[in-house]
């Protein structure tokens, strides 16, 4: 219970229409069509399935054999905007975007905000999976710029870092009109029904606060068309432009296309938010920040106040006993659901 009441947003998902306009939608999708191949989600982020479960939910047992390529799936990301800079001089008006800082700034009650990532998933029919998950929490020191997705994840999780939590909203955006393929999320937390927003979703989006509450993509396309043979954790998709699809690689070889019409498009754009100078002015002087050192020691000695039999890490942030003794002891998954594995 006490997980469960750290990971809610702090305002329910507010839907949004017509987020792009269609000139805005061509100049993104131009960039993904043009500057690929792109890599799958998990070659972002992970080295190890279990870095990969920490920012889900559920636990690896210790002899699992399982490598990342054995749970890849065919959903791949690029990025538009890192580090509060757009990468990409066409689409500034997308990143710098007014109406999308008066969205968060309104979801959260806020005085101020600030654009901090754009990216992109891209896939077309596959079975991504029925586990949901966070996106990665910030905490002022503690950053998807200097940390591993999972350790953010694992932090938010336990409840240990909420006065160091740096307030977000994600403005995140759909263009599919397709079978299958909705967005489910758990807005009451993860012990309560979840809820989910439903196919055709073209230029539809959301306003939310996705790295506290659990959500996933759900399978996209007709069953049949999902399977994809050769598909590894370094697989990559590009456009091919002679014929006007897109084609999912691994080493150099062809193991899947898709047409147009069957690729799913996600925009996912995200601000930090402040709710006054005083906020924005701790945040800006790192003043109260945290560091991997005072992290960790406090995971520590959580775990071994709570009975846990942790060793201490040599390498804690690439230690994968480390990373299952805290899946182990901060483990919490949404209890009920609306889809089946047979969606």
């Amino acid at each position: 219970m006490d997980l469960a009441r750290v990971l809610r947003p702090v305002a329910p998902p507010r839907l949004l229409d017509g987020v792009y306009t269609e000139d805005q939608y061509e100049r993104l999708f131009g960039i993904v069509k043009q500057r690929g191949p792109w890599p799958t989600i998990t070659a972002h982020h992970f080295t190890s399935v279990e870095e990969l479960i920490a920012t889900s939910s559920g636990i690896v047992p210790q002899d699992h054999g399982l490598t990342l390529d054995d749970i890849a799936t065919a959903h791949f990301r690029g990025l538009f905007a890192e580090g509060m800079t757009c990468l990409y001089d066409e689409i500034r008006d997308c990143f710098y975007n007014q109406a999308f800082l008066d969205q968060v700034k309104g979801y959260w009650g806020a005085a101020y905000a600030r654009p901090t990532m754009m990216l992109f998933n891209l896939c077309g029919p596959h079975r991504s999976g029925l586990n949901p998950h966070l996106d990665a929490t910030t905490f002022r020191g503690i950053r998807y710029e200097n940390s591993p997705v999972w350790l953010q994840n694992i932090m938010a999780k336990s409840g240990l870092f909420t006065d160091y939590l740096v307030k977000m909203a994600q403005v995140i955006t759909w263009w599919y009109r397709g079978p299958r393929g909705t967005f489910t999320y758990w807005p009451d937390g993860p012990l309560e029904p979840p809820a989910h927003l439903d196919t055709p979703l073209w230029n539809r989006g959301v306003v939310v606060q996705n790295e506290v509450m659990f959500h996933r993509g759900d399978p996209v396309g007709d069953p049949q068309d999902r399977v994809i043979d050769g598909l590894k954790h370094r697989s990559m998709i590009e456009y091919r432009a002679d014929g006007d699809d897109w084609a999912i690689t691994t080493d150099g070889e062809v193991v899947r296309t898709y047409r147009a019409e069957q690729m799913r498009l996600l925009v996912h754009w995200s601000s930090e938010v402040f709710m006054d100078f005083d906020e924005l002015k701790k945040s800006l002087d790192h003043t109260d920040d945290l560091t991997h050192e005072r992290v960790i020691g406090a995971l520590l000695a959580d775990m071994r106040a709570r009975g846990v039999a942790v060793a201490e890490p040599s390498d804690p942030l690439h230690d994968n006993d480390f990373i299952r003794a805290l899946l182990t002891t901060y483990s919490i998954r949404p209890q009920t659901d609306w889809l089946t594995d047979a969606a």
